[in-house]
């Protein structure tokens, strides 16, 4: 029988979830027929969270193209309240202008994926307002941990490529801010609009120019989100460098 330790994220987050429902819901089979897969889950909140829903699932065609991780291409709404939150690792929540405050269930559905292991990226598109909203939020599900910016040197930035700094469509910052809990980043926040980045038309063009750094800045904001993903899939990365000679590798 496998450790708690060497279980992968998802089926950390899958035994727990699991578990919670078993206790909190009538008797009915519950499967998880993606669990071995990445399926990428986008935040269904009361504002405009749908903006980057294509552009998601380029980012899902991104890693399928780039990393060996099997993978669902097309983007799941997931109502935040949901107990189908605990099936996925990595919850997308993106958005553009603010938006209500969210239902206490909700919060508190939130806190509980977040303890048990789950990943949120929050990826503002630009606009006032998602930051303001998405911040107030997060400082109540999780009030002891809050927003702080990320060092360079976090292993978040070397899950798979090697990067210094936080790319995306638009040049907004180069850090990102994250909650921990305990070593482990548990929250995201992205200024940049990272999906924004992956954003293709109808032609198969890109849709949205990536300001000020042009193609080489997208590539960034693609290694970025990959690295995102990769982190996300993991229960317990290594911060050492043992990784480090296969990575190079790969770069070369």
């Amino acid at each position: 029988m496998k450790s708690a330790l060497s279980l992968s994220r998802r089926q950390l987050l899958n035994l727990l979830g699991s578990a919670f429902l078993a206790s909190s819901l009538p008797s009915r089979a519950w499967a998880f027929g993606e669990s071995s897969r990445w399926v990428p889950a986008i935040a269904q909140y009361p504002g405009q969270w749908e903006l980057r829903r294509s552009a998601l699932r380029r980012f899902s065609y991104e890693l399928q193209r780039r990393t060996a991780t099997e993978v669902v291409l097309e983007p799941i709404p997931i109502q935040l309240e949901s107990p189908r939150l605990f099936e996925f690792p990595l919850l997308y929540f993106g958005g553009q202008g603010g938006f209500a405050p969210l239902p206490q269930a909700a919060r508190q559905n939130l806190r509980r994926y977040l303890e048990f292991g789950g990943f949120i990226l929050a990826d503002a598109h630009g606009g006032e307002g998602f930051e303001e909203s998405f911040k107030r939020e997060i400082s109540l599900i999780l009030p002891h941990s809050p927003l702080v910016l990320l060092e360079a040197e976090h292993v978040l930035f070397k899950s798979f490529y090697m990067l210094h700094s936080a790319a995306g469509r638009a040049g907004v910052s180069t850090s990102l801010e994250a909650c921990l809990l305990g070593r482990r980043v548990a929250v995201v926040f992205m200024p940049n609009d990272l999906l924004g980045a992956f954003a293709r038309d109808e032609a198969g063009g890109f849709e949205y120019p990536v300001v000020p750094g042009g193609e080489r800045q997208r590539e960034m904001a693609i290694r970025l989100g990959i690295n995102l993903v990769i982190y996300a899939l993991c229960l317990d990365y290594k911060d050492d460098a043992a990784h480090l000679p296969a990575l190079m590798r790969r770069r070369r």
